[in-house]
């Protein structure tokens, strides 16, 4: 079962002609990237907006909280005067569990120390219509992955790692929570229009290489300073080989690098995914408008153009990598 699967649908239905007033636009072919930020703008637009510079409100379609960012953010809702969210929003209690001497001790000191923290947050999400993920239920970012993410979509979420959710295509911010409170009250949400990164991936991951090994190896070129500003868009025969889990967690890492977020197109272990965690509506849904959830073919087949910096990887080639110490960018083969 999909989750806010009407939303979705309005989505999908809105998509083709959203794409093609982008693209004229544009006047050019467009990345994913540009598709899903066009498609979510606030304001409709006259004319194409400058990477790096220029600012630009958007409308996102669904928001994430953690149990420690959620407390203020749902403070502030409160003092908004609305009856309910204007998007579907979730809190996640999961950062106050501390690791220490195992899931069910650790479980226990959580709601002891912190239970009328979770009290809170529980009744002032039955309150405003936000789904709550109570303590023991799940970490953050892969219960969106699981039940949330939807390829073409734009969440924002207050924690770093909110871009996991790019392994299913969908463009996925980590915000601070004010950030969170103005799209829950129906207010637009403002960033600097980034700049794109394109990483084209070949080959084939083999041996102990796994797909960490993909953004290690991206962290060594960019450093933790590189992909400030820029959205990563990963493509290529090597990136459709790739399975959803292992996108997400490439996405998931882009934190590291400083990166605005980082995404793939919908491809087949996508529709896999989606239909192996219940979600074969969505899945079905998706497959109608699939050209609209990657980039335009004229794109991948010369990034250099479309692009503002260009990295080549051959998965065939990669080696199991080990990063540090003390910085993720000393990448070590």
């Amino acid at each position: 079962m999909t989750f806010d699967l009407q939303m979705i649908r309005r989505v999908y239905r809105n998509l083709p002609e959203k794409t093609e007033r982008s693209r004229k636009i544009a006047q050019r072919p467009l990345t994913l990237t540009e598709k899903i930020l066009y498609n979510h703008l606030a304001h409709p637009a006259s004319q194409p907006f400058s990477g790096g510079k220029d600012y630009v409100e958007f409308h996102p379609d669904r928001v994430a909280m953690q149990d420690a960012t959620a407390q203020m953010a749902l403070l502030q809702f409160m003092s908004a005067g609305k009856k309910k969210v204007a998007v579907p929003s979730t809190v996640h209690c999961d950062h106050l569990i501390q690791a220490r001497d195992g899931a069910l001790a650790d479980l226990k000191n959580a709601r002891t120390g912190n239970q009328e923290v979770f009290d809170f947050l529980a009744s002032v999400s039955r309150k405003y219509g936000i789904g709550f993920w109570k303590p023991g239920a799940g970490i953050i970012h892969q219960v969106v992955l699981e039940n949330y993410a939807f390829p073409g979509g734009m969440m924002i979420g207050t924690d770093s790692h909110t871009p996991n959710a790019g392994g299913l295509g969908m463009l996925a911010i980590g915000v601070g929570g004010a950030d969170a409170v103005d799209v829950m009250a129906g207010m637009p949400w403002e960033l600097k229009f980034p700049r794109q990164i394109g990483v084209k991936l070949t080959g084939r991951l083999s041996g102990w290489t796994a797909a960490k090994d993909v953004i290690l190896k991206v962290a060594g070129i960019l450093t933790v300073k590189g992909g400030t500003g820029y959205i990563l868009e990963y493509f290529g025969d090597g990136a459709r080989s790739i399975s959803a889990t292992g996108k997400a967690t490439i996405c998931n890492m882009g934190a590291e690098i400083g990166a605005t977020t980082s995404l793939f197109g919908y491809d087949r272990k996508m529709d896999a995914y989606l239909r192996g965690t219940g979600r074969s509506d969505l899945a079905d849904e998706a497959a109608g408008v699939k050209e609209h959830l990657t980039a335009d073919p004229e794109v991948y087949e010369n990034p250099e153009y479309y692009f503002d910096q260009l990295i080549e990887i051959n998965l065939s080639e990669l080696e199991p990598h080990i990063n540090g110490p003390f910085s993720p960018d000393r990448a070590w083969p």
